[in-house]
């Protein structure tokens, strides 16, 4: 009898495990189930927050696949429906309309949800995440130009969609704990120039300001913070934060700490479970750690690694993560992980709105924060994975070609 494979999940990751499972290095041809909670096929998340948030493209041009993938190559989905148990003995998953799915070999690829704030009037009809398709299109019904829109938290989401809505002709405003925006992820100089840009195209960054609550007759009216100020709002998208989807796999006694513990082949504890993307915590050989990554390439990557490892092929999931931001005419890209820097070198001009902030562990690049400039994002991936020593007079010498600037 052929084996049946089931995808628990149905964003970036399971889309790129499913295509994988069905590609030539796999080429599974047994039974094959995806299940999603959202009523929509794979799809892209990054786009939410700027190409379909501005309504520059519709919901066909954010899928992950076309729908006619699916059915090409023998994908079941089951979408609409939640998954809210597993029995590991059985190979059994309950879903919350009282059906049971079966498995030879499952995957987790539950991706995330967004960290949400317990805060007095935090349910007032106008506050909204943006996390899904459904959140988007939500919001998009509130925008009208002139309206006064808060934005809670100025990480990438929230600078995202500033310059998306300030384009849309709203009043728009950003709270953020922090001393800076991107407080989290970028050096001081990079966070000031991006909140500069913000500021010059209208934006109102407000840092150092903690939300205590919203206020509102039915409806949101303004946004109430510690320090005693009002914003007033007539809509409030919050960008706190993901929580991984650990849940089942956790009430299940699969190892989870800060995500669905895996190995460097994407499997569980248990030989017949394995998991993907944004909710599994994995070992990096090329940084020396475990981490858990919220991003398309490592979706992609991992479930690439994911699709083999469940047809018994181990190949090492060991790559230099990377992420990407746009900003009105700013591409963000970002190469390795900056945490544990000493120094940072700027190479090129903040004032051209073209250059790369290189942060530094003694003479070797870890990270690096690359605006409007590939060559040196491309060049730092190599440099990060080969720990290549640095001479930093030439890194910071624009007119050094990158391929010159070992040591």
């Amino acid at each position: 009898m052929p084996e049946t494979y089931v995808i628990a999940g149905a964003g970036h990751a399971a889309g790129q495990i499913a295509q994988s499972l069905r590609s030539s290095a796999c080429d599974f041809t047994g039974r094959l189930i995806m299940i999603g909670e959202e009523p929509y096929l794979p799809y892209q998340r990054p786009p939410l927050s700027k190409q379909f948030l501005a309504g520059e493209i519709g919901l066909d041009r954010v899928y992950f696949k076309p729908p006619a993938f699916y059915e090409k190559f023998n994908v079941e989905t089951m979408l609409n429906h939640k998954i809210v148990s597993l029995d590991r003995q059985s190979k059994q998953l309950q879903l919350a309309d009282g059906a049971t799915i079966g498995y030879d070999r499952l995957v987790f690829a539950t991706g995330s949800r967004v960290r949400t704030i317990a805060a007095p009037g935090v349910n007032l009809s106008g506050i909204f995440y943006l996390r899904t398709v459904d959140d988007v299109e939500a919001i998009r019904a509130r925008i009208k130009p002139g309206g006064r829109l808060v934005i809670v938290g100025g990480g990438y989401i929230g600078l995202e969609v500033a310059a998306v809505m300030v384009k849309h002709g709203l009043d728009v405003t950003v709270v953020e704990m922090a001393p800076t925006v991107l407080a989290r992820v970028v050096d001081k100089q990079v966070a000031e120039f991006f909140a500069s840009v913000h500021r010059k195209a209208g934006v109102k960054i407000e840092n150092g300001v903690a939300v205590q609550g919203f206020a509102g007759n039915g409806k949101v009216e303004r946004v109430l913070c510690a320090d005693g100020r009002e914003f007033p709002a007539d809509l409030v998208i919050i960008g706190v934060g993901i929580v991984p989807n650990v849940e089942v796999a956790q009430a299940a006694g699969l190892a989870c700490d800060n995500g669905i513990t895996v190995d460097e082949f994407a499997r569980t504890e248990d030989p017949a479970i394995f998991a993907a993307g944004d909710c599994a915590n994995h070992p990096n050989r090329l940084l020396g750690r475990r981490l858990r990554l919220e991003s398309v390439h490592n979706a992609l990557e991992q479930g690439k690694t994911a699709a083999l490892a469940m047809c018994g092929k181990l190949v090492e999931y060991a790559q230099v993560p990377w992420f990407w931001s746009d900003q009105y005419d700013l591409k963000l890209q970002i190469v390795g992980l900056s945490g544990a820097h000493d120094s940072v070198v700027i190479r090129g001009s903040m004032e051209k709105h073209a250059f790369a902030a290189f942060y530094m562990k003694g003479n070797v690049i870890i990270a690096v924060d690359a605006i409007n400039s590939p060559q040196e994002f491309m060049a730092s991936k190599q440099l990060i994975a080969g720990k290549t020593p640095i001479d930093p007079e030439k890194l910071a010498n624009s007119q050094v070609p990158m391929k010159d600037v070992a040591a």
